[in-house]
């Protein structure tokens, strides 16, 4: 049946100026549509005796056991199968980003609260525009300030970012509540599995540069617990640091935990079956990935004696190392 294949987790790729509600609002609809569209079962059959002509002798009547369909369930008389299924969407993007938006349906509605309770890494790409400053750090915002960039170098903006990826990565640490001189510490920054344990402001795991051509500047960008809102002023805080000033024109999330660009689905395959298959795909790797995550960690009654051979700066170097094999 087509509903037993739509219980678990995709991704939809939600493009720019389109509200998360409305594109849920729209799968909704397209797997409803797909859903009443399927052929319906054959009806049953029920025995009525029907007044009719006798055999030989049409002038006689007489009743006759006949096989008729019943068709009280038909979609004519009792209107269509499915009018609502319970969809659920995971790590929001606002309206003025894109990228990857997971959704549940169904019992897959409760695999996103597992994706949160996790606390996955999502990727973003963060395009940014030196020498102006707007009221709300995008750039269609109320223009307050221009400012000039001649100064800015790759260099400079390169420093800037190791500056922002050290302060964050030790907040990490700090809201993981681990102690860095236990065993479980190191072990888990070499896996690059170092996770808060709850609700944490947002955290930078890893923040490059991939592209430089002043004005504009485009960012890779590691984290989790953030807002789009809260990177765009990231890009206007770089350029304070800069000496000048930097607005955020992109915002596009490229990874949601274990959900990329790849998975995403286009608003042309937001169907029943585009999403079915999108669903059937993935579950085995969901349920890995969440089982991995979600592993409860070592006793710490075992691990609670300090041991000499690490310390804060080699659990660094080794989150730094965990942190690129986990993007």
């Amino acid at each position: 049946m087509g509903l037993a294949r739509l219980n678990g987790l995709f991704a939809a790729y939600k493009p720019t100026g389109l509200k998360w509600l409305h594109l849920r609002d729209t799968v909704e609809q397209q797997l409803l549509k797909g859903l009443n569209a399927a052929e319906p079962s054959v009806p049953e059959q029920r025995v009525r005796f029907l007044l009719g002509p006798m055999e030989g002798n049409e002038e006689e009547l007489a009743l006759t056991a006949t096989s008729v369909p019943t068709l009280t369930k038909h979609r004519l008389v009792c209107g269509p199968a499915f009018t609502s299924l319970k969809i659920g969407v995971g790590h929001r993007l606002d309206i003025q980003s894109s990228g990857v938006l997971v959704l549940g349906v169904g019992r897959g509605r409760r695999l996103l609260t597992d994706m949160y309770d996790a606390h996955l890494t999502k990727d973003y790409t963060v395009r940014g525009l030196l020498g102006k400053a707007t009221d709300d750090f995008h750039e269609d915002g109320r223009l307050v300030e221009k400012t000039t960039y001649d100064h800015v170098t790759r260099e400079k903006l390169d420093r800037i970012l190791a500056v922002i990826q050290g302060s964050h990565q030790k907040a990490l640490v700090m809201y993981s509540n681990l102690d860095l001189q236990s065993q479980e510490a190191y072990e888990m920054a070499t896996r690059g599995v170092i996770r808060p344990m709850n609700k944490s402001p947002m955290l930078i795991t890893g923040i490059r540069c991939l592209h430089f051509a002043p004005p504009e500047f485009l960012l890779e960008v590691q984290c989790m617990h953030e807002t789009q809102q809260q990177l765009r002023k990231l890009v206007h805080e770089i350029g304070l640091e800069l000496k000048t000033t930097a607005v955020c024109s992109q915002v596009r999330r490229t990874r949601d935990g274990f959900f990329t660009l790849d998975d995403a689905l286009l608003r042309t395959h937001w169907d029943l079956h585009s999403i079915q298959d999108a669903i059937q795909a993935a579950a085995p790797r969901v349920a890995a990935e969440l089982e991995k995550n979600l592993k409860p960690r070592l006793g710490t009654q075992e691990l609670s004696s300090p041991s000499p051979s690490w310390n804060s700066e080699v659990l660094s170097s080794a989150m730094g190392a965990g942190s690129c094999a986990g993007h």
